[in-house]
């Protein structure tokens, strides 16, 4: 009896200790629950794409100031300038005939000045002896007047000539760089004909919007593109083939790349969205569902359509209402 008992408590107290086990466990596997979220319907960006381009925010066209041949060009596109240097020259050789002329005039009205004087002091001196009356003297005074008066005019012509010819130095308006210089060398050109387009200002995003959108656009209005976010700082109020441009300030714009063109998304407007982390949202076989929670706590497989939202955000579109309370996704599943 006794050697019974020996061998009974050491086998109860093992079966004690398996079933304290069993209980622990449950306790040790329980899973932490699920994050839960009640949606609510907000006021979200109506975002509309746009064709964009990288630019400056003032191009300053170089232009010709006088008819006759390019001569010379000494910059091409990419070429940095700065205001007032001299990146060509425009020659007339017509120019150069006529000064050549009026210096000839010039010098011979010079030398009739130089006889006028002479007469006139000779004049100036019989007269002043009896000779001639106050009459001769007076109209040799006029001659010499006449005479002086016909250089000015012809080194001033000659002047205006040569101010003319001067107009042929090809100027750069302001500081920046040459986006565009097709012009070649020896072509001719006319007054008012654009020989180079030189960038002025900061880099900036130009937005060619259709005047239908156009309308809905403000200053301050964001703007995205290439991953940059910047907001509109200036509307164009003028309309050209059905289209409104308009700048945006953009940290990290590139001045290398002026000119190309990029997709951006602007901000339209607003209206009202349910906005929700994207780790709400699972995906099965192509589709998207949330886990809706209906009134008495049990969890319901909903097919949603999203669309992607900022920081990791989605939208959805339909599926959810306002008010409905979403659960998690296990991450550690997978989707």
């Amino acid at each position: 009896m006794r050697g019974w008992l020996a061998m009974a408590l050491p086998m109860a107290a093992a079966l004690a200790g398996c079933g304290g086990s069993d209980q622990a466990a449950p306790e040790a596997a329980k899973a932490p629950a699920e994050p839960r979220m009640t949606v609510k319907a907000a006021d979200a960006p109506d975002w509309q794409s746009v064709s964009a381009e990288v630019t400056s925010q003032d191009q300053a066209q170089v232009l010709a100031r006088i008819p006759g041949v390019l001569s010379t060009l000494s910059v091409r596109a990419g070429d940095s300038v700065h205001k007032g240097q001299v990146i060509g020259r425009i020659t007339d050789n017509q120019l150069s005939y006529q000064s050549a002329a009026y210096g000839a005039q010039a010098a011979a009205a010079q030398a009739q000045a130089v006889q006028a004087r002479a007469e006139l002091e000779r004049v100036q001196f019989l007269a002043a002896n009896g000779v001639y009356a106050k009459a001769r003297l007076e109209q040799a005074e006029a001659g010499a007047q006449a005479a002086s008066a016909q250089t000015q005019a012809a080194r001033a012509q000659q002047a205006s000539i040569r101010a003319m010819a001067g107009n042929g130095a090809v100027i750069a308006p302001a500081n920046g760089r040459v986006l565009r210089a097709d012009v070649p060398a020896g072509a001719p050109v006319a007054p008012g004909m654009v020989v180079a387009v030189v960038t002025s200002g900061p880099v900036v995003l130009r937005l060619d919007m259709p005047e239908a959108l156009a309308a809905k656009i403000r200053p301050g209005a964001k703007v995205r593109a290439d991953g940059m976010n910047g907001t509109v700082t200036r509307i164009y109020p003028a309309v050209q083939a059905g289209q409104v441009s308009a700048d945006v300030a953009m940290q990290g714009l590139d001045a290398a790349l002026i000119g190309r063109r990029v997709a951006a998304q602007v901000e339209a407007g607003t209206h009202r969205a349910i906005i929700v982390p994207r780790s709400f949202i699972s995906t099965r076989y192509g589709l998207d569902y949330a886990t809706v929670i209906g009134a008495k706590g049990a969890p319901s497989q909903v097919p949603v359509q999203i669309a992607p939202a900022a920081n990791g955000m989605v939208e959805i579109l339909s599926g959810v209402r306002d008010g409905d309370v979403l659960a998690g996704v296990d991450q550690g599943a997978g989707r």
